[in-house]
């Protein structure tokens, strides 16, 4: 490979780590922005609540039918404007003069969100060579995560200097990466039906929905986000009800939430090099018994820390080679697969949080999260069952030069 193709591959997939930082950085303002909005507007709680599940369902949910539409149609530009419309339209949503407003603004930039993340993954796939799809789209999830992560932090700056309309510089950022992604050509990449790869011989090419293997993966990816999103929703207050003060909480929260970047961006890389099916089952035979020694002794002891840090990365780390092997299985709807693996899998992970908040409703919280574990089992036993992607075909160096040439 040359050393201008390799630097060019290095900047593009720079770019859409970076795109996916602020896409995920505008996804987590909610949570600051909340208690203004509900000051400001009268919000209830359960408004408010409708407010989050509105931005959770058509950001999340709607993923895989934005996919199945880039599929079929291409529309490679969408990427020049899913990140500003992300930006522009939660940045002003505590600007908003009425609730229908509020909910209008949010939805749109959810909208957004539902779309960049199976365009991006399916251009990420593109830029790349079949060798480096796992560690590049480590790079991708990681970048998404520590947008995710540093989001309430830095909304909670700008509202504190500048009230809702500090909010406004925020979008700047998101403005300057789309640029940076025309300037790049990132928007002529070819994902259109005619411009895709021969899919590779693994048996599952063909509808989505008749591949065994795609919906066995969903599975698998649910139930190991029910863990993900579980996990950080109740561990606050599984904490209190311990005894410890909220600065603990915060504290554990900030380093899962970390931790599990950092796992994704290992995650990809191991995927490369020992398989996708080998790294998904083996990050979450880890991950049992290392989140269970962390849940039997609740507390700011050190060992624990180290415990909850090893259990965010690893339930983190099959993120990327998840959403690769997803793209191996059905290589003619890439994208599809990337919404799958991004946006439904994972909220089906966080309907499966619901059924633990319920069960510690009869049983208790301590004893309903280590029950939740027995998620990570049922995944780890249908992953078995998932067949390993055939070794996809090293695209020649030609074809990825004329990436952003056209």
């Amino acid at each position: 490979m040359s050393p201008n193709l390799k630097n060019s591959i290095i900047y593009n997939v720079s770019l859409l780590g970076a795109g996916h930082f602020f896409s995920d950085f505008y996804a987590n303002f909610l949570p600051a922005l909340l208690p203004l909005v509900m000051a400001k507007l009268g919000l209830s709680l359960t408004l408010s609540g409708m407010l989050v599940m509105t931005y959770s369902v058509i950001s999340s949910v709607l993923q895989p039918l934005s996919g199945y539409i880039i599929d079929r149609y291409g529309y490679a530009w969408l990427i020049l404007v899913t990140t500003p419309v992300s930006a522009i339209f939660i940045c002003i949503a505590g600007l908003a003069g009425n609730i229908t407003t509020l909910f209008l603004l949010v939805a749109i930039a959810g909208l957004g969100a539902s779309v960049f993340h199976p365009l991006a993954a399916s251009l990420m796939g593109k830029v790349v060579t079949a060798q480096t799809k796992g560690t590049a789209m480590a790079v991708f999830v990681f970048g998404g995560n520590l947008g995710y992560a540093v989001a309430p932090a830095a909304t909670l700056y700008f509202l504190s200097i500048g009230g809702t309309g500090g909010l406004l510089w925020l979008i700047i950022p998101g403005l300057i990466v789309t640029a940076a992604s025309y300037l790049a050509g990132l928007h002529k990449v070819d994902i259109s039906p005619a411009g895709r790869s021969v899919p590779a011989e693994n048996g599952e090419t063909g509808a989505w929905y008749k591949s065994r293997g795609l919906l066995l993966l969903n599975a698998v990816t649910a139930l190991r986000s029910w863990m993900q999103v579980a996990l950080p929703t109740f561990l606050p207050v599984a904490l209190a009800e311990a005894g410890q003060p909220p600065a603990v909480a915060a504290g554990m929260l900030t380093i899962f939430l970390l931790s599990g970047a950092a796992g994704s961006l290992v995650g990809g890389w191991v995927g490369d090099r020992i398989g996708r099916k080998s790294g998904v089952i083996g990050s979450m035979i880890l991950c049992l018994p290392v989140t269970y020694l962390f849940l039997v002794n609740l507390g700011p002891a050190p060992l624990n820390y180290l415990l909850l840090a090893l259990s965010g990365a690893l339930l983190q780390s099959t993120a990327p080679t998840s959403v690769v092997w997803a793209q191996e299985l059905i290589p003619g709807n890439a994208a599809m697969a990337s919404g799958m693996m991004l946006g439904l899998a994972f909220g089906l992970g966080g309907v499966g949080a619901a059924v633990t908040g319920a069960l510690a409703d009869i049983i208790g919280l301590d004893a309903a999260l280590k029950w939740s574990l027995l998620s990570l089992v049922a995944a780890t036993i249908l992953a078995f069952a998932i067949p390993r992607p055939a070794v996809a075909r090293i695209r020649p160096e030609r074809e990825l030069a004329t990436v952003g040439k056209e």
